[in-house]
């Protein structure tokens, strides 16, 4: 396996609509790149990670948000994923790879049912709840070329914006 380059903010690939994976797509070739984005969000230290985020424009991401009290491991590998059903509202602190630094609440849907292909290519069907719908519709944000920040408000977003770029600079991170 190997660690893929995160993409920051502002990088256009973390604002453009993700393609559909194909058929076709759908090789080992595909499967080493989502253990690799798994790899990745393991080194970085978080719970999803998608596509667009490791410079891929492709409709796919990798979640594992731990279960139980001994925090089980829950990989899970979506492929073109697609939200059938929302239930409820839940306000989570969110924070992304991509925006490394900063925080914010995000009010979103307590409850998804989500239609996706596993890496098999196969037609599957999930319930999520509470972090893990949290989650999942983050990362599918980012497949639509949407990010957390975008659902606050112009003042603290720009606030937030402003944070995360002097960051980026002290770390020397190149942002785009």
């Amino acid at each position: 396996m190997a660690v893929l380059q995160l993409h920051f903010w502002p990088a256009e690939i973390l604002r453009v609509r993700a393609e559909a994976l194909t058929p076709e797509e759908f090789t080992p070739e595909l499967v080493q790149t989502l253990e690799d984005m798994a790899e990745t969000m393991y080194v970085e230290q978080g719970i999803g990670l998608a596509a667009p985020q490791v410079g891929i424009s492709k409709r796919m991401l990798v979640v594992d948000v731990p279960v139980g009290e001994e925090r089980v491991s829950n990989l899970r590998a979506l492929i073109n994923p697609e939200i059938v059903e929302k239930e409820g509202s839940i306000v989570w602190e969110e924070g992304c790879l991509s925006f490394p630094s900063i925080t914010a609440e995000v009010t979103r849907a307590n409850r998804i049912r989500i239609k996706y292909q596993n890496p098999l290519g196969e037609h599957c069907e999930l319930v999520a709840e509470e972090l893990e719908a949290v989650c999942l519709q983050h990362e599918l944000d980012h497949l639509n070329g949407v990010n957390f920040v975008d659902y606050l408000s112009p003042l603290k977003r720009k606030m937030l914006l402003r944070e995360l770029k002097k960051h980026l600079a002290d770390e020397g991170i190149e942002a785009a």
